[in-house]
């Protein structure tokens, strides 16, 4: 999104190794921010890192380890000498029929999607309000889905979470604002995008009975979709760095929906 100018601007991407996190941490970078991703991914997050550019890095993180955030955030601001923007885009999604649900599964989606999205917040907004290391307010964006907002079969936890983090997104904003710390926090809804969550996806919901085949769950998708397509990383990728920019500085607690108008 070249016309939007981040110079200056510095950004934390979790989940950032692959995927949609990848295209996000190159698109800030590309408008010009200085860019740390976090992952677990030791293999991968390195390799991407080196694309972002100078003063860009790459920090291990597991977003459900309070601890590990803490460390983590410390990092990213050692690197990039402050902080002002926060994508809390990690996420998995295990799918599964609402009768054969393993609570494991559950638990690891509530962790991972809703649980790393609130700590998240919580040390974007400590380190971003006044005393803290960043002090000078900023932004957090986080990763909701269409799941949020939609009833598509098979994905029911993945649905609750992704719900919960629009509410955690809604409810944050007004706390940053009450409280004064300058942060604004929206969210995305992202549609479904050929990245290798979402070709899962598709290969899940056909295995279990719900679609004859991957092509058809696809084709369900795109025919519940008035513009006609998938997503795209750059999609989803520009729309966070829309809401990174002074461009939307009066947009706060809201959810933007990335989805080709599938949940409207």
């Amino acid at each position: 999104m070249a016309q939007i100018d981040l110079t200056g601007r510095r950004a934390l991407v979790t989940g950032g190794a692959q995927g949609l996190g990848e295209g996000m941490a190159l698109a800030l970078a590309a408008a010009g921010a200085s860019v740390v991703i976090a992952d677990l991914q030791d293999d991968l997050g390195p390799k991407v890192a080196e694309s972002l550019g100078a003063g860009g890095g790459f920090v291990h993180l597991d977003v459900t380890d309070d601890a590990g955030w803490e460390a983590a955030v410390a990092q990213a601001v050692e690197i990039l000498g402050g902080l002002d923007i926060v994508v809390n885009n990690a996420g998995i999604e295990i799918t599964s029929l609402i009768v054969d649900l393993d609570p494991a599964a559950v638990r690891k989606q509530l962790e991972v999607n809703l649980l790393g999205t609130a700590l998240g917040i919580k040390h974007a907004f400590r380190t971003m309000r006044p005393g803290g290391a960043g002090g000078s307010g900023g932004v957090v964006i986080n990763v909701a889905s269409v799941a949020a907002t939609i009833a598509f079969p098979g994905i029911s936890v993945y649905s609750a979470t992704k719900s919960g983090v629009d509410r955690l997104t809604r409810v944050a904003a007004m706390e940053s604002g009450k409280l004064g710390y300058g942060v604004r926090v929206n969210c995305i809804y992202p549609g479904l995008v050929p990245t290798a969550m979402g070709a899962g996806l598709a290969n899940d919901v056909a295995r279990l009975g719900l679609f004859g085949s991957p092509e058809e769950a696809v084709g369900a998708v795109v025919e519940l979709t008035p513009s006609g397509r998938l997503g795209e990383v750059g999609d989803m990728a520009d729309a966070v760095v829309f809401l990174a920019s002074d461009a939307a500085r009066f947009i706060n607690g809201a959810g933007l929906p990335v989805d080709g108008g599938m949940g409207m």
